[in-house]
């Protein structure tokens, strides 16, 4: 579940490998560069934090942040 704090929207993902996680994060970026929209990420092995902001509106929680994290909820549905 996203979290919002300290003007982010924050997850973590866990999968069953790393070969799991990663291509979580292959299909996240094509999602993020479709929109020109770029998360913040840290992985390992079978973990994914992410945290959403937007830079062009003073590193604060926009709808731009809301709808990647929905996209990003599908991505990990599937996988």
């Amino acid at each position: 579940m996203w979290t919002e704090e300290n003007n982010q929207l924050q997850q973590s993902f866990e999968f069953k490998d790393f070969v799991a996680a990663f291509t979580f994060m292959t299909q996240v970026a094509f999602a993020a560069e479709k929109m020109n929209h770029h998360p913040n990420w840290s992985n390992s092995y079978n973990k994914v934090t992410i945290s959403l902001f937007t830079h062009d509106s003073h590193d604060t929680v926009t709808e731009k942040d809301r709808e990647l994290s929905k996209k990003i909820d599908a991505i990990y549905a599937k996988v």
